[in-house]
């Protein structure tokens, strides 16, 4: 996505038992590796939930490329695929960012953790992720449910959930779960 850029997020997300069966799939079908496996932190922040109520986001991610803020709209659905209104901007400081964001009158409502490693096979981007909760295959862009079904992902089973609604619901089935997806 261009900086600063309006786009729409085109994403398939799969639970997964391990990476590594994708990630061999992928090396079958020369996919190009463009990154390692990068830690990156989430921060997500609310005035008074009326983003979550809206279905929309705000992110503020810390990873090895950098800090970018995003903001994501509700989530509608093309058949499997969920599409949402996505603007995203690279910041040069984390901590100023956060400042801005909470002189707007956001709070920090939850903290989020994953490993990242990402693929591309033609326009589409495939992020092999490591949670605290288990392991995720996302297909993002134009042709994504077409690479998710070379790599033997099945459309109709994508999770339609974000991380935030997962974890919500992972802490209903384990109350004693930190507030914050973090690894320990």
């Amino acid at each position: 996505m261009n900086e600063g850029a309006e786009s729409q997020e085109r994403e398939l997300k799969f639970p997964c038992e391990g990476l590594d069966g994708i990630r061999e799939r992928l090396i079958e079908l020369e996919a190009e590796r463009l990154n390692a496996s990068t830690f990156e932190e989430n921060l997500m922040f609310d005035r008074n939930a009326e983003l979550e109520s809206s279905g929309s986001l705000l992110r503020l991610r810390v990873d090895a490329h950098g800090t970018r803020l995003t903001f994501k709209g509700p989530a509608s659905f093309e058949g499997d695929v969920k599409v949402r209104l996505e603007h995203e901007v690279e910041v040069d400081d984390a901590e100023q960012a956060r400042a801005l964001i909470e002189s707007l009158g956001y709070e920090l409502i939850r903290i989020y953790q994953k490993y990242r490693e990402e693929w591309q096979l033609g326009g589409v981007i495939i992020a092999l992720d490591h949670t605290p909760i288990g392991d995720f295959a996302e297909f993002e862009g134009e042709g994504a449910e077409k690479v998710a079904k070379r790599c033997q992902c099945d459309p109709e089973t994508a999770e339609r959930r974000n991380y935030l609604q997962l974890y919500t619901d992972y802490r209903a089935e384990h109350p004693d779960a930190p507030a914050d997806m973090v690894f320990p």
